[in-house]
């Protein structure tokens, strides 16, 4: 099975906000990544518009639905911005003020998955695919299961930032346990954060696995190479 690439282009709406411009252009940039042969365009629509703003959802499921993979929190407002434009699909990621970047899964107990699931179950009825951005633990993946998810995508940032390789293994056998459980449950698997051109093998080859979403790493990279360039050598890494 080929393995899919999601590129999360958040960051080329960083740069464009940085001086309150109309570029560079996002919609741009998606497509010339959907043209190299990324399955899913990652946009995630904050509650500050730190980057993306609701008028890129706009353009993005206007031209290419069935790529945009919008993450957003739980919440009434990014609900109704989902149901309005109808991305071909949804990641539900947890979402603190003041955050650099999201620091982990969602919260899956008796407090908080009330609120996932009321997300999860209106987004379906639309015919929105749903995905739920989850630690590598196997109750918070079968809580996904039983909430009624489609995808889990595992959270990559302890193993992104392991400061030991004794360590980095431990997490990737946890990542490996987990992308097979989900597999079992009959979820998609998708994994992403902090993965990079060094350590994204490893998570490619785990038994399972269907999509990575990188980021930050292919728009770093692409400031020396050019997108294209970023893009070709990130898909020749996993595949």
């Amino acid at each position: 099975m080929k393995l899919e690439l999601g590129v999360n282009i958040d960051h080329i709406a960083t740069l464009r906000q940085a001086r309150g411009g109309a570029g560079p252009s996002p919609l741009k940039a998606a497509q010339a990544c959907v043209n190299l042969g990324a399955e899913y365009i990652v946009i995630h629509l904050r509650r500050d518009r730190r980057h993306i703003q609701e008028n890129d959802l706009r353009l993005l499921t206007k031209h290419l639905r069935k790529h945009v993979h919008l993450e957003m929190a739980a919440t009434q407002e990014m609900s109704d911005l989902a149901v309005k434009y109808k991305p071909g699909s949804v990641c539900i990621v947890p979402e603190y003020p003041g955050e650099l970047t999201t620091s982990g899964g969602l919260k899956m107990d008796d407090k908080h998955l009330p609120l996932i699931q009321k997300v999860v179950k209106r987004l379906k009825e639309e015919g929105i695919k749903v995905s739920l951005f989850v630690d590598p633990k196997a109750n918070d993946i079968r809580a996904a299961k039983r909430i009624g998810a489609d995808i889990v995508e595992l959270c990559t940032k302890d193993y992104s930032e392991a400061k030991t390789e004794k360590q980095r293994q431990a997490i990737l056998e946890e990542l490996s346990v987990s992308s097979i459980l989900g597999r079992e449950l009959g979820l998609e698997v998708h994994s992403g954060h902090g993965l990079d051109y060094e350590n994204v093998e490893d998570v490619a080859n785990l038994s399972g696995m269907q999509c990575l979403n990188i980021g930050f790493s292919i728009m770093s990279r692409a400031v020396f190479v050019g997108l294209p360039q970023a893009v070709l050598e990130m898909r020749q890494k996993i595949s």
